[in-house]
């Protein structure tokens, strides 16, 4: 992400996740099944590095799956403001304890009520590699209209939003 067109599609990405608090997490067991798991989004912004980070408990052994294969992919949609994002990424478990430190939230201490030095929390980064979005701006009735019009006409719709693929590491 070095030039402007890549910074603007970065802030761009954050701006549709950032207020979409709970993103579903895919990754794959060890048979290749892949299994989700809804979890919030604790970063106060998206710094450069395309980092997201997450709080996961070492109970449910997800640290464990994604130490073994850490390719992931995390959907968010944000249904009022008719946004929908698909990042996939390298997930690894983090013992930074600044980090932790910094991103420690009281709706976390719900979860870990030990705080950041509890012992069953991990804190989890995703690399983001690649990212999708849809972020459509027209009024619902302005959608149902271009849509009733191409089932009419038989052309796809167009101009229902912005759709774009991002590769950011």
């Amino acid at each position: 992400m070095s030039h402007d067109n890549n910074t603007d599609s970065h802030e761009k990405l954050w701006e549709l996740i950032k207020d979409t608090k709970f993103g579903m997490l895919a990754h794959r067991h060890a048979d290749g099944r892949l299994h989700s798991h809804p979890l919030t989004t604790q970063n106060k912004t998206l710094a450069a590095d395309g980092i997201l980070y997450f709080f996961v408990s070492r109970k449910t052994e997800m640290g464990q799956r994604l130490r073994q294969d850490g390719n992931v992919n995390i959907s968010y949609a944000h249904l009022d403001k008719d946004s929908w994002v698909s990042v996939s990424g390298t997930a690894t478990i983090s013992e930074d304890m600044a980090k932790k430190k910094e991103l420690f939230n009281p709706i976390a201490k719900a979860w870990f009520p030990g705080g950041v030095e509890d012992p069953d929390l991990e804190l989890l980064e995703v690399r983001i590699h690649d990212a999708e979005y849809w972020d459509v701006k027209q009024s619902k009735l302005r959608q149902l209209f271009t849509m009733a019009k191409a089932a009419v006409t038989g052309k796809p719709p167009h101009d229902l939003g912005e759709h774009k693929e991002l590769h950011l590491n």
